[in-house]
């Protein structure tokens, strides 16, 4: 039968993710670039304090929010692949000026710059993905492009980073990989569609299941309602809540990680860049074992607080055992198995809980407001260096992932169609006169 899941054409996993998965990777690369540049050197070559250090790599989530409604507007009523082509011209200039920088002035401007040119990417690049893959996909979909993007990047920018920075400078490593960025153009164009309606390779049979099924989606939503009747509601917030949380763990983990392993270790730049994929590995894990059994279950409340209370829980065990290298190393590997696990299970709920036609806008705000999380986690752990010690910023970073694990246990239990509805019904009932 053509409805049978196995009778669908499964073309669009191999046409669509892999692009994407590309063009996020070397984005995410330009973004955390900045920690191996300052534990190999940046920081003494130009004398950057740790606080300000942290201010460096917070600042990019300040320029971030710019685009981030507009991003995700723009590629759900225009052509998302288009856009994303432009930002990744200025992404890739921007981070091959970082090479040459010489003032504290240029960091700043630069890294805020950046921000704004990778803002509206994410939003964009989740709508494709929510035109490919419907509901029933979009868990695993979203897994596959989040936890690849960081495994991928962070497995392979680590030993690149240290292997650059060991034969020439941190400045080369800004503007080899600013130069990556602008080859994407040429993988981009060719190979990407923005909806099914758009790609030629498509069979009929995969076209009209994914066309189908996102209709149906689409039904069940109210196609009445604003944005501002969105921002009105009380899980928007909840759920800006929980990813500024989750976002504060991240940036201020990965940023600070090549830091952290250094001093743990004492050992040179090259070794700290390949000890800083281990993490990573087991975050692949992490990712694809929660987001399946997220699908499986259908309880996206249980896996995002199970995945923000473990993230803190072996980041508090690293800061307690501290004194003990590879104790202290290896609850830092395990922190991996939750550091993105959360989010593919996250961003299968905004498409199910708002109307479709707001859903881009309400992912926007989440993840501009959620990632300011981005500029509080690094710098948090900056300034609590400077003025206490280094793992009392860890210790702070544990007790904002678990206030956003608080914050998640106030979340429906379920997001299926059963929690969509009273959703749905106040932005219908809203909108009556």
């Amino acid at each position: 039968m053509l409805n049978a899941p196995q009778a669908i054409p499964k073309k669009r996993w191999l046409r669509i993710l892999p692009p994407i998965l590309l063009v996020y990777i070397v984005a995410l690369m330009d973004r955390v670039n900045i920690g191996f540049a300052i534990a190999g050197g940046m920081d003494k070559d130009l004398g950057l304090s740790t606080t300000f250090a942290g201010l460096v790599a917070g600042i990019f989530f300040i320029g971030y929010l710019l685009l981030q409604v507009p991003g995700g507007l723009i590629a759900a009523r225009g052509s998302a692949k288009k856009f994303i082509a432009y930002t990744i011209v200025g992404w890739g200039i921007t981070s091959i000026l970082m090479g040459f920088v010489e003032k504290d002035w240029q960091i700043l401007t630069l890294r805020f710059l950046l921000g704004v040119a990778e803002g509206g990417v994410f939003p964009a690049l989740l709508i494709i993905i929510s035109n490919w893959f419907p509901n029933a996909e979009r868990a695993r979909a979203n897994a596959i492009f989040i936890g690849g993007i960081v495994f991928i990047a962070n497995f392979i920018n680590g030993p690149i980073a240290g292997w650059i920075i060991s034969r020439w400078t941190w400045r080369e490593l800004f503007i080899i990989e600013g130069v990556m960025s602008l080859l994407l153009l040429f993988i981009w164009f060719p190979i990407i569609s923005n909806r099914p309606d758009d790609a030629a390779w498509i069979s009929d049979a995969e076209r009209d299941y994914i066309n189908g099924k996102i209709q149906e989606e689409q039904a069940a939503s109210v196609a009445s309602g604003s944005l501002l009747e969105i921002i009105r509601q009380q899980n928007l917030w909840k759920l800006v809540v929980i990813y500024f949380c989750y976002q504060t763990g991240i940036y201020g983990f990965s940023f600070w990680l090549p830091t952290m392993i250094k001093n743990l270790t004492s050992l040179g730049i090259g070794a700290v860049g390949f000890l800083s994929t281990l993490p990573y590995v087991a975050m692949l894990i992490g990712t694809y074992a929660i987001s399946s059994l997220s699908d499986r279950k259908n309880n996206r409340k249980f896996y995002i607080g199970l995945s923000l209370l473990g993230f803190a829980v072996f980041l508090i065990g690293s800061a307690q055992f501290s004194q003990h290298i590879w104790i202290s190393f290896t609850f830092l590997v395990l922190c991996g198995l939750f550091y993105e696990s959360a989010s593919s299970v996250f961003w299968t709920i905004p498409p199910v809980l708002f109307p479709h036609h707001l859903a881009g806008g309400a992912r926007g705000i989440i993840n501009a407001l959620g990632n300011l999380g981005g500029f509080v986690g690094p710098l948090m752990i900056g300034w609590m260096t400077a003025q206490y010690s280094f793992y009392t910023g860890i210790y702070c970073l544990a007790g904002i992932l678990l206030a956003g694990f608080l914050v998640t246990l106030t979340l429906p239990g379920t997001f299926g169609r059963a929690a969509v509805a009273p959703a749905h019904a106040g932005i219908a009932k809203a909108a009556k006169p």
